[in-house]
């Protein structure tokens, strides 16, 4: 493959990057976490009492609600901490930065706000002293517009809600928005909190697994869900390094694409997820072999992972040697609409160390001419290019291809 020389006005520094997990706030205890093999995940019943399952929660989080008349959503208060922690020790003053974008995805939003007994009768329920303030929240836009009010950011505010695709894309728009110049920077990630709701559905679905999930396991049973955020301060190169910023990584190429075959359920075979993964290869100009991990979507569904598998099959069956390819919702369970950020994350994570986070519980996995499942423990080898692959219901598919900063 001839590749052309990298022009930094059209390359995507990440110069910052922000994370609200069980494990706490900040990158170090996430990496810490992971690193020594911690499982997350616990009994739902001691969060929600009426509910047999397994789920992973963010322990301590500030309030920020400030207004009598308002209120912020936990998924809009895991934004907000994240954004902060993304942009720690910037001037927001600068005219560059208030004109700056965001990108956050969620597909939960507010809904986290609404008690049960709402059903019982709602009139009564609104009539309760904070009942219409948390109303305010409900939308799923209103995640972006908390971030960029909280930082006083006054660019493009978008709202990226396409199931549990949406942090990837998110991130993958922020980068098209950096390229046609409509902004300086761009806050790109997503955040879900944990919601009766969202699991009620999944329940109704038949999706979750009771204990703690095994994704890629020819024995899983299901998910489990988790909460959190993620986001990323993305930057032209040229940009970046004009201002004298750390780059974290690169951001080298992405993309985006739909099965278009069914409302929940991916395509049998894995195609949309081949195409979409070969399409951002194609835009890094890299070769499966340059390629040195991928942080699956890996839900632990029985659909979902075959489907996975069979893509990896098809994208990397010429490498010359088998991909190492790993779930980090093992951990701490899917976070919906964040997965994608938090996994984006985690994937540069990978990079900065050359350390690989294996499956938990992955004991029996699915058969694989392609894939060199990582499991039983902590991987040190070389990654230089990372794939984080997001996969949504309605057959969303996005990929993100990251590198390291440039020397």
């Amino acid at each position: 493959m001839t590749k052309t020389p990298p022009d930094p006005k059209k390359m995507i520094a990440v110069t910052g990057i922000g994370v609200v997990t069980p494990y706490g706030i900040g990158m170090a205890s996430l990496y810490d976490g992971l690193l020594a093999g911690k499982s997350c995940l616990l009994p739902a019943k001691d969060i929600f009492p009426d509910f047999e399952g397994t789920t992973a929660t963010v322990s301590t989080l500030p309030d920020m609600n400030a207004a009598a008349d308002f209120q912020y959503s936990r998924s809009d208060r895991l934004a907000m901490v994240a954004a902060e922690d993304a942009v720690a020790g910037l001037n927001r003053q600068q005219d560059w930065f208030r004109e700056s974008g965001i990108v956050m995805a969620s597909t939960v939003g507010g809904l986290s706000e609404i008690d049960p007994s709402i059903m019982q009768n709602p009139g009564s329920w609104y009539r309760q002293k904070d009942g219409l303030a948390r109303a305010r929240s409900y939308s799923v836009a209103h995640v972006a517009t908390s971030v960029g009010q909280h930082l006083g950011m006054q660019g493009p505010c978008c709202a990226v809600s396409v199931a549990c695709a949406s942090g990837g894309m998110a991130i993958a728009i922020a980068a098209n928005l950096l390229l046609d110049g409509e902004v300086p920077m761009v806050l790109a990630g997503g955040s879900d909190a944990l919601c009766p709701f969202t699991m009620s559905g999944f329940n109704a679905l038949q999706s979750l697994d009771k204990e703690p999930c095994r994704p890629f396991d020819q024995h899983r049973k299901g998910l489990n869900i988790g909460e959190g955020a993620a986001v990323l301060m993305l930057e032209t190169l040229d940009a970046a390094q004009q201002r004298g910023a750390k780059i974290m990584g690169t951001l080298l190429g992405w993309a985006m694409t739909n099965d278009a075959t069914h409302p929940t359920a991916p395509q049998k075979q894995g195609l949309g997820m081949a195409d979409c993964m070969n399409r951002a290869m194609a835009m890094a100009q890299a070769s499966v072999e340059d390629i040195g991990y991928v942080n699956a979507h890996g839900t632990g569904t029985p659909l979902n992972d075959v489907a996975e598998a069979n893509a990896y099959d098809i994208v990397f069956r010429e490498r010359s040697r088998r991909i190492p390819v790993s779930s980090t919702k093992s951990y701490f369970g899917h976070c919906l609409g964040s997965a994608g950020a938090i996994e984006a994350a985690i994937t540069l994570a990978s990079i900065q160390s050359d350390v690989i986070f294996p499956t938990l519980r992955l004991q029996d996995p699915i058969p694989s001419a392609s894939v060199d499942w990582v499991q039983d423990e902590v991987r040190h080898q070389p990654v230089g290019m990372g794939m984080s692959i997001s996969l949504g219901f309605g057959g969303s598919n996005a990929a993100l291809i990251f590198g390291s900063a440039p020397a």
